[in-house]
């Protein structure tokens, strides 16, 4: 995960330069439709990822063979971003950005028929995959999700024991105790921000709207409110966990000296307590516990500290979407290559992550929750376009860090001002721009 280096009214701008502004249905002939038999797809494509990883130890290289297994006719090149969201929106202002993308967080849900190809009607694909609704424009799929993710926090089991914690905290208040718990007992750092990198700060934070509700509604819902962050709202007790947590000490002490890569090692060796992140991490974590020479079995997943009648809830949420450039001259091979990648190549599953196809079980890094019965929301989608206008409009940024690294230095003192001030402001301009948007 990168920077983002364009803000979003000179990404628009770009695109109306590309000759992208209009909002024509697409042609039939522009359907990436899968191939009725494998020999009937053919060409070179061109895949980006942000998994630089799996590019550089050769794992992306060792699917594409598979691949050619069952399509021999298409040969699949990879380009791996390190700064997945810049580059590629930089690329999106030429019909230059491969053949099978990763969906930028900055293209609107409204736009996509610009730029993507179809993947076929939605009312179909729903049986089959989840997160359809995520790139749902006018009854057609633009996307089909690498995997989904549930949200929580990835926590050293072995540290908290040691500190004399074995039961997750069930309010807030709790997981502030037992962090000051962790803190006063091991010395470790109880909760690790990951503020330089950013994106820790983004997703991570905001896939929790709806754990607290347990509602899947609950971000469509932000799109008919004037005060997302109202007393008892997800968005307020998320936010407000993150300022007491930093505010009273129990975060890494220099925020502006993080490093994504080495945190994984930190949580790994007990050093780092927890990090609040999707399960997708969890199996990053264990692999960073088993090179660094600790168990893996110490890392664990718990669901964000609150409960509704009893219960835990935590949001099932779409990690990027796969989506053909609307340009690609290999249409069938590059949906080709995502059926394959979705349905075959055993990524979901090698991730620890939660499949797209609904045919398959919870993976078994979930199998806490599924012990503890903790309630998975697949969170609904269908107003997305809606509230990112308004978003975009009120230049707050539910999907970027800065608001809430913002908020971090408010809680360390390092910028003026207070939590309730911030939050008035930030319900101010959300509302204001509702009415700009028209919602």
């Amino acid at each position: 995960m990168g920077k983002r280096t364009l803000s979003v009214a000179l990404f628009a701008a770009m695109l109306t330069v590309a000759g992208c502004s209009g909002g024509a249905s697409p042609s039939a002939d522009e359907t990436a439709a899968a191939p009725a038999n494998p020999d009937d797809a053919s060409g070179s494509i061109t895949v980006l990822t942000n998994r630089t990883d799996l590019v550089e130890d050769g794992t992306m290289k060792k699917y594409a063979a598979e691949f050619n297994k069952v399509y021999p006719k298409v040969k699949v090149t990879f380009e791996g971003l390190t700064d997945y969201e810049g580059e590629v929106k930089i690329r999106m202002n030429t019909e230059d950005y491969g053949d099978v993308l990763l969906i930028p967080s900055a293209v609107a849900k409204g736009d996509y028929p610009k730029f993507f190809a179809p993947l076929g009607d939605t009312s179909s694909m729903k049986e089959t995959y989840r997160f359809t609704g995520k790139t749902d424009v006018a009854g057609k799929t633009y996307g089909i999700a690498t995997f989904g993710t549930a949200n929580g926090l990835v926590y050293n089991k072995a540290l908290w024991k040691k500190a004399g914690i074995t039961d997750w905290p069930t309010t807030t208040d709790e997981f502030l105790d037992d962090l000051k718990t962790v803190k006063e007992k091991t010395g470790a750092t109880p909760y690790y921000t990951n503020f330089k990198d950013g994106w820790p700060l983004e997703s991570p934070w905001t896939n929790g709207v709806g754990s607290i509700s347990c509602d899947a509604q609950a971000t469509d819902q932000l799109a008919a409110t004037d005060e997302p962050w109202a007393e008892g709202s997800d968005l307020r007790t998320l936010d407000g966990l993150l300022f007491d947590m930093v505010q009273q000490k129990l975060t890494e002490k220099d925020p502006a000296t993080t490093n994504w890569e080495s945190s994984k090692t930190l949580l790994a060796k007990g050093k780092v307590g927890s990090m609040m992140l999707g399960s997708w991490a969890i199996n990053q974590m264990r692999d960073a516990a088993e090179k660094a020479g600790q168990n893996p079995d110490d890392i664990g997943f718990m669901p964000v500290p609150s409960q509704k009648d009893g219960k835990f809830c935590a949001t099932l949420v779409s990690d990027y979407q796969q989506a053909v450039n609307i340009h690609s001259e290999h249409k069938e091979a590059a949906r080709a290559w995502i059926d394959w990648f979705t349905e075959k190549s055993g990524y979901a599953t090698k991730e620890g992550a939660v499949s797209v196809l609904k045919s398959e079980a919870m993976p078994a890094t979930l199998q806490d929750y599924v012990d503890n019965d903790v309630q998975l929301i697949e969170r609904s989608e269908a107003k997305t376009a809606e509230v990112n206008a308004i978003d975009n409009a009120a230049e707050i940024g539910l999907n970027k860090p800065d608001y809430r690294k913002k908020l971090i230095d408010m809680a360390r003192g390092a910028t003026d001002g207070s939590f309730e001030s911030y939050i008035e402001e930030l319900n101010k301009r959300w509302s204001e721009a509702r009415q700009t948007v028209g919602s």
